[in-house]
């Protein structure tokens, strides 16, 4: 009956699981491993729960080992697209009418599982699939879409609890109703969380939802579909949909009942994502909601009063883990000229050190870029660098493919702030330092803010006070999530919401109440108790 207001705990962020040398976990981690990578298994379409074979087949390999196929997976085409409509609106008719508690426990319990029997699961295949470490799958995979799911089903009993004030004659009262229409979901590659956030925030609010997973990282969507059927979702309120990019466009974009798109991937994706929409705007029932995280150029800023060993481990840490496959990665830094003399030594010997290969031996800190194209597009940029003479490669700088995409971790230095690595998004593990002359700090931290068209991360380095609030000020809009003596990654649902602005996306902060409110449409209700009998007003009772 639901007659009772219910109260959702305030929840702590899942605790990081480390793998140490003989635990238990590492043990479960290396044995799900194996048995994942010794079987190849067929992946359908998933619409409205039921299992859906095309016989039009793609195929998910193993980026580190591209000879091993980890699963064929069935494709989408015209008449799978427009049934998958066709069954999540026929689903909505139930979903968006569920008590909220009640859909809050789904996700809650999906969170459940995830943090117990099914982390070893969902980790192994996101490292196999997306050739992540240990460390790398489990904020990612298991504690990040843990948060996702427990936070944002506190966030969801907050908005309805925000309601209108109320007088004596009347009742006030806001409904907060999902989308009227359906969600797609396209999700990217590089983070599994992200892809489970994708589809399950809209769909926590009431919505129905069509996902559409990149195909080089659809082995590990695919478990995490299955984690979401195991914890009790209705059939037909998320529906799996590989599909091509092109189908999507005729299919899904015009469809009359298009109500929001869920996006993470690149700026030219979702630019064009936004001008089909546009050229479709008077086709549809509603204005969809076009929500977006783009690309980056996330850079580290250092003063001469950096911390040189905190300094370097967040260049390492930034630009390096998971190959700088982020959209957050440390790519371009700027560093004063006395302070790189001072640390340049200490910085490569440090780089010397990073292990890369396999991820199933937990030595390695790298894996492999996710596929042939990203290798490609990758070594394009190094061997600009070796060309030009702009720049020169301080560590690094080579690629070897024979057996997996591995890209060597590479610094380049560059005497041209706006030289190309400095100004585009590689996505890979390169790093561009920009040596800047001591006295030319605020010339500097000027080029910092208007260098690159992205919006979405940074961080700074100092120790002195006047200093952190002058450039914080100076880099406000240079950066959507900003930090202060620390990487440019690794943001924390709860804590740091995430995204950013300019060509890094809608900045509708993944990880808050503000992303949910996108996928609502809210009603305001008035109930007047004793209504007005006379159309009259008393100033016309005389001339």
């Amino acid at each position: 009956m639901g007659n009772g207001h219910f109260r959702i705990n305030k929840p702590q962020n899942e605790p990081i699981c480390t793998y140490e040398l003989g635990s238990r976990p590492r043990d479960e981690l290396k044995m799900k491993i194996d048995e994942l990578k010794n079987q190849e298994i067929e992946v359908p379409l998933i619409i409205g729960g039921k299992e859906v074979r095309t016989g039009n087949l793609g195929t998910c390999i193993v980026p580190h080992n591209h000879e091993h196929v980890l699963a064929r997976y069935h494709i989408a085409g015209e008449e799978e697209l427009n049934l998958a409509i066709e069954t999540a609106l026929k689903a909505k008719k139930t979903w968006k009418s569920m008590p909220w508690e009640h859909r809050a426990a789904i996700f809650k319990k999906a969170a459940e599982l995830l943090a117990g029997p099914w982390r070893a699961t969902i980790n192994a295949a996101t490292m196999l699939c997306q050739s992540k470490s240990p460390y790398q799958a489990e904020i990612d995979a298991a504690c990040e879409l843990i948060d996702f799911l427990r936070f944002n089903a506190k966030f969801m009993e907050e908005i309805y609890k925000e309601q209108p004030i109320s007088t004596s004659g009347a009742w006030n009262r806001v409904e907060y109703r999902p989308l009227e229409g359906f969600v797609l979901a396209i999700t990217p590659f590089n983070f599994a969380a992200i892809s489970g956030n994708l589809v399950t925030a809209p769909a926590m609010l009431g919505n129905v939802v069509i996902w559409k997973p990149a195909s080089t990282a659809l082995y590990s969507n695919y478990f995490l579909m299955k984690l979401l059927q195991a914890a009790g979702l209705p059939d037909g309120v998320i529906n799996f949909i590989p599909s091509s990019g092109s189908d999507i466009g005729k299919y899904m974009l015009k469809n009359v009942w298009l109500a929001g798109i869920h996006f993470t991937g690149s700026t030219e994706v979702f630019n064009s994502l936004w001008k089909e929409v546009a050229q479709n705007v008077e086709k549809y029932k509603n204005y969809p909601r076009v929500v977006g995280e783009t690309g980056g150029k996330g850079f580290i800023f250092a003063h001469d009063s950096a911390d040189i060993n905190v300094l370097i481990t967040a260049l390492i840490r930034g630009a390096f883990e998971y190959q700088g496959q982020k959209c957050s990665a440390a790519s371009r830094a700027y560093i004063p000229k006395n302070l790189w003399i001072a640390m340049k030594d200490e910085f490569l010997e440090i780089l010397k050190t990073i292990k890369m290969g396999d991820i199933e031996d937990f030595r390695n800190f790298m894996g492999a870029v996710i596929d042939k194209k990203a290798f490609e597009r990758i070594k394009g940029y190094l061997e600009h660098a070796k060309d030009s003479d702009e720049a020169h490669i301080f560590y690094g700088g080579n690629g070897d493919d024979t057996i997996g995409y591995f890209i060597e971790p590479t610094v380049i230095i560059t005497s041209n702030p706006r030289f190309k690595t400095m100004e585009e998004e590689i996505f890979g593990p390169v790093l561009t330092i920009y040596i800047y002359d001591d006295n030319a700090f605020d010339e500097t931290l000027e080029l910092c803010a208007v260098t690159s068209p992205y919006g979405l991360t940074g961080a700074i380095f100092a120790s002195d006070r006047q200093t952190i609030i002058k450039m914080e000020q100076r880099l406000s809009y240079a950066a959507g999530n900003f930090y202060i003596n620390d990487k440019p990654t690794g943001a924390v649902v709860g804590q740091q919401p995430f995204g950013g602005s300019r060509s890094s996306g809608t900045n509708d902060k993944a990880g808050s109440k503000t992303n949910l409110l996108r996928w609502i449409t809210p009603r305001t209700i008035k109930e007047t108790f004793d209504p007005s009998r006379n159309y009259g007003y008393p100033h016309m009772l005389g001339k």
